[in-house]
């Protein structure tokens, strides 16, 4: 069953009043719920501005085409008023940046419950969620920290923590990897595949790092604001049942 699909999304940005980007040219794309997927590209190819869609970030263009229909569990939200995209974002969807976006004068754990306040859950209640999310990435110790006082990895991990602490449906990462080195990018991605296999998370990772993708379930190729290869799910090949090999006929 599909989590997020997606139909006829179009995103053009307007630079200047002669110069404008087409971002989105009429995207279709389906994620079943529990994958975990990469959406790879070149730079300027849309697989940004694709998550931004499929995370309620930005809203599709709804001119110049057939009308864009986005599902999430089977609801339209195509058209919802930016409040009603800010209360699903918050209850049921977890984000997680390149560039982390910590407050730098908040402690880890009070960067964490900024995403439940969000969701409107506030003192006992989001305290021990908190510390729970920042259990499950290995910094429970370091909850009273800074970011400053935190390595790139460690404050990743606090971001991912603030992305589960309301232990969303669907978890969108965008290019999480990029300002990390080889072990902590590993370090991550094994927490993110945690998530998934113990808690059925959804997954959607944009990065442009091939092992990254190779760690995913299927890789979503796009160039130009097309998707060029929807990928295969590698559980799904490996169920599939073998094709038998032709008998040839060997001379005696």
């Amino acid at each position: 069953m599909a989590i997020l699909e997606g139909r006829n999304l179009r995103k053009t940005y307007r630079l200047s009043r002669k110069n404008t980007v087409e971002a989105l040219k009429g995207v279709e794309v389906s994620i079943e719920k529990g994958e975990m997927v990469a959406i790879m590209g070149p730079s300027g190819s849309g697989k940004s501005t694709l998550m931004h869609i499929l995370g309620l970030l930005h809203a599709p263009d709804p001119n110049h085409g057939p009308a864009p229909e986005l599902y999430l569990s089977g609801e339209n939200v195509a058209t919802l008023s930016d409040n009603a995209r800010t209360r699903i974002r918050a209850r049921r969807m977890g984000f997680v940046f390149q560039d982390f976006n910590l407050v730098p004068t908040l402690t880890a754990l009070e960067n964490v419950l900024l995403a439940s306040t969000y969701a409107g859950i506030r003192g006992k209640q989001a305290r021990q969620a908190g510390l729970e999310a920042l259990t499950l990435v290995g910094l429970a110790d370091r909850a009273d920290h800074k970011p400053a006082e935190l390595s790139g990895g460690e404050q990743q991990r606090v971001a991912i923590a603030r992305a589960l602490v309301n232990k969303p449906e669907i978890i969108l990462a965008d290019e999480p990897t990029g300002n990390l080195d080889s072990d902590r990018s590993a370090e991550v991605l094994a927490l993110f595949r945690q998530f998934n296999r113990e808690h059925g998370q959804t997954v959607v990772v944009v990065t442009h790092d091939s092992e990254v993708g190779e760690a995913c379930d299927r890789v979503i190729r796009m160039r130009d604001g097309r998707i060029r290869d929807h990928g295969q799910n590698v559980a799904q090949v490996a169920d599939a049942p073998a094709t038998a090999t032709p008998l040839v006929a060997v001379p005696v």
